[in-house]
């Protein structure tokens, strides 16, 4: 079986390619998804409150990922602390997901910080999603509702979205119009055959 990263900077549109590939039967590893999850448990939350403070939680006790998000994309330190609390267990979950499909020709991989923290060594290949960062700012704008200012801090902490191309084995380009489907099956096709 193997193993496919799936990449592309902040609001290229990596959901809706995924979604393609699950329209497909590709078992699809969403690793914020899974990520999201680790903020419920408790031995997290008690590492997050040493590293970050009280600072980052509500008054009842769960954690506030804005107020987190606005803390580490501030200082790098501070992100390679919260990286360093959930990429061992982002990994050994994929680990997991891989035993549980290990039927499958292939299994996707997906993070916006595959190449930034070397998720990129464990993949036989990476497909990267592409839009340029004009068309990424006013997407992120009218889903996340932030300015492009404190957008552009947390895309100054991702590896340039053409260096992430440059580096892929596949590229998809996700342009309005552009046909992403046609892309992802030719892509899915090349996978299984090649598998």
């Amino acid at each position: 079986m193997k193993r496919v990263g799936l990449t592309g900077g902040m609001g290229c549109g990596k959901s809706t390619v995924v979604a393609e590939f699950r329209r497909l039967g590709v078992p699809c590893f969403v690793s914020d998804r899974v990520a999201s999850r680790y903020y419920e448990e408790a031995d997290f939350l008690d590492e997050l409150r040493s590293l970050l403070g009280e600072g980052v939680f509500l008054d009842d006790g769960t954690a506030d990922k804005r107020a987190i998000a606005q803390r580490v994309f501030a200082d790098r330190t501070l992100l390679e602390g919260l990286n360093a609390l959930v990429h061992p267990r982002v990994m050994a979950d994929f680990d997991l997901f891989c035993q549980q499909h290990a039927e499958e020709p292939y299994v996707l991989f997906e993070s916006a910080i595959l190449y930034d923290y070397g998720f990129d060594s464990r993949m036989d290949c990476v497909v990267c999603v592409y839009l340029d960062l004009a068309e990424r700012i006013d997407r992120l704008r009218q889903r996340d509702g932030v300015g492009e200012e404190a957008l552009m801090a947390r895309i100054a902490n991702q590896l340039p979205a053409e260096e992430m191309m440059r580096r892929a084995d596949y590229v998809i380009l996700n342009y309005e119009g552009n046909p992403r489907q046609r892309q992802v099956a030719y892509i899915d096709r090349l996978l299984r055959v090649n598998s």
